[in-house]
């Protein structure tokens, strides 16, 4: 079991506001699978609350992940920073999929790269 946060690294954002946005996305898809399944996230915890953060280079590219995910059967939460700090505007900035099954996370987000 784990959960996959993916981080749009042609922001630049700085490591703080990164950190910031990727913890609202691991919340947020932690508590869409409790209502969905208590029992997939006491498996998860049980096991360690595996996280792993992955980037991607647009927005485009969160998006078809998104899709992937959701079409899969994968919970997900997609951040949208509302724009009143280091962005101007809203801006979609991270994705989080799961907890879940490595495999089947694997399945959709196995190529890409951890963050640096």
């Amino acid at each position: 079991m784990k959960q996959v946060i993916l981080v749009r690294k042609d922001l630049s954002m700085k490591p703080g506001k990164s950190m910031a946005q990727a913890m609202h996305a691991a919340v947020e898809a932690t508590l869409k699978t409790l209502k969905d399944s208590k029992e997939k996230v006491k498996e998860w915890r049980e096991e360690g609350m595996k996280k792993i953060v992955l980037r991607v280079d647009s927005e485009k590219e969160l998006l078809r992940y998104n899709q992937m995910a959701k079409d899969s059967g994968l919970i997900t939460a997609l951040i949208t920073d509302a724009g009143k700090t280091f962005f101007k505007e809203p801006t979609r900035t991270c994705l989080a999929i799961g907890p879940d099954k490595d495999e089947k996370i694997d399945k959709i987000t196995g190529k890409l790269k951890l963050i640096s």
